[in-house]
């Protein structure tokens, strides 16, 4: 995210995006400045959100995408189909960071504003 994007109002930031700034806040708070360093890439928190969508991507794809009264229904197939590959991507992306960080010390390919708190 850029800088100039991280200066917009809370009312121009999507739901989601306003949700995950709420959340972060309250990390910070909890955790406080080791935040990034117990959880961003190339931490064990992060191999842990790792194993977590690997397990949860197998776990979907096993027990609802393949549940026959899933498979009977078109929307319902659809959806756990879409669940299953956004668990997959979600794998590939984190991983791909984690390993990049695991390799060049330094932050990664975000800017710090994705692990601060909001402003």
């Amino acid at each position: 995210m850029s800088d100039e994007a991280d200066q917009r109002p809370n009312a121009d930031l999507s739901e989601v995006e306003q949700e995950r700034r709420r959340r972060l806040d309250e990390l910070v708070a909890e955790y406080g400045p080791q935040l990034a360093e117990q959880y961003g890439p190339g931490s064990f928190g992060c191999h842990e959100l790792l194993d977590r969508a690997s397990l949860l991507g197998d776990h979907v794809e096993e027990s609802i995408l393949n549940h026959p009264s899933c498979t009977l229904n078109s929307q319902w197939y659809a959806l756990a189909e879409r669940a299953a590959t956004a668990l997959r991507e979600l794998y590939q992306r984190v991983g791909a960071e984690h390993l990049e960080a695991d390799v060049t010390p330094g932050p990664g390919p975000n800017d710090a504003s994705d692990q601060g708190p909001s402003t």
